[in-house]
């Protein structure tokens, strides 16, 4: 069985930071591009960052450009989602996914095959 866990949310004020941490189990995900969602209350799941197997290759939405960083370590089954200088329109539930495709990034929540139970990130104004 293919297992996503995120950890690292929490309450935080505008301007903080949060580390977000995703760890994979089940398989080798070494060669899955793995992506972060969120997901606001009465909103659709958006993408938030992805990076593909080798980590050379990062795709981000507009919104987080500059704030966050993705990252992964293969060796330790590990992606991150580093939020700096976080917004009160960050706050949602985020997801941490992955797609088979080592070497294609994707926006659309329907390319990603698995997906983990998602962790609540809170920015207080």
């Amino acid at each position: 069985q293919v297992q996503l866990v995120e950890s690292g949310g929490g309450l935080v004020q505008a301007g903080g930071s949060l580390r977000l941490s995703c760890a994979w189990s089940g398989r080798s995900f070494s060669r899955n591009t793995m992506g972060w969602f969120r997901q606001a209350p009465g909103k659709e799941r958006e993408f938030v960052a992805a990076i593909t197997w080798g980590g050379g290759t990062t795709l981000y939405v507009d919104s987080v450009k500059g704030r966050f960083t993705i990252s992964r370590d293969n060796a330790k089954n590990t992606v991150y989602l580093q939020m700096n200088s976080l917004k009160p329109e960050d706050t949602a539930v985020y997801y941490c996914a992955a797609d088979n495709e080592p070497l294609t990034l994707s926006r659309q929540v329907g390319e990603y095959d698995y997906w983990g139970q998602g962790t609540q990130v809170t920015v207080s104004s």
